[in-house]
């Protein structure tokens, strides 16, 4: 994506020592934002048993920490539908601490899972982001994404209706492929 502004948060695969901190982003986020589309936080077990599922399955669980070591973003992707037709497509996840937002974060973990999913062989990245949540719209069609469904009140956050916007970015084949094919 280019230049990620003032902070340049390294990014690595999260090990079993990150999911505390995971937790802690991902709770915040439930608590401020419609982002994520349930009222209560999860418990360490909850994103450890995630984790687990990641390891297991062999997607990406990225985090970026800053020069301190702390965590102040995580990253991950699975599968979109479980139907094998739709085994080139992924969804993923990008959840920021607060006071990191806008500086660079977001578009870091972002790279890396693209990366890993160009590495992966996959053709599609898949966004769903909330309807009301312009900031992360906008993110989404800066690195490439485009709207391409917007479904009104699908999901529901504080006892209301919320929008599921879906972007999607198409993705150029592995640089290792010989014919600009996928596995």
């Amino acid at each position: 994506m280019g230049d990620h502004g003032a902070v340049d948060p390294h990014v690595r695969d999260a090990t079993a020592d990150d999911v505390a901190a995971i937790t802690d982003i991902y709770n915040q986020v439930v608590a401020t934002s419609d982002a994520i589309w349930r009222d209560e936080p999860v418990t360490v077990a909850d994103r450890q048993a995630w984790f687990a599922a990641q390891q297991a399955t062999g997607m990406p669980a990225l985090v970026a920490v800053d020069a301190g070591g702390a965590v102040v973003g995580f990253a991950s992707f699975v599968q979109f539908r479980t139907i094998p037709g739709y085994f080139p497509s992924v969804e993923h996840t990008i959840h920021v601490a607060d006071g990191h937002r806008g500086q660079g974060v977001g578009g870091r973990l972002l790279d890396a899972l693209v990366e890993r999913a160009v590495a992966m062989g996959k053709a599609v990245m898949i966004a769903g982001a909330d309807g009301g949540n312009l900031g992360s719209i906008r993110f989404h069609e800066r690195a490439g994404f485009r709207e391409v469904a917007r479904l009104p009140g699908v999901g529901r956050k504080h006892g209301r209706p919320v929008d599921l916007v879906l972007l999607q970015r198409d993705l150029p084949a592995p640089p290792d492929a010989p014919d600009g094919s996928r596995p």
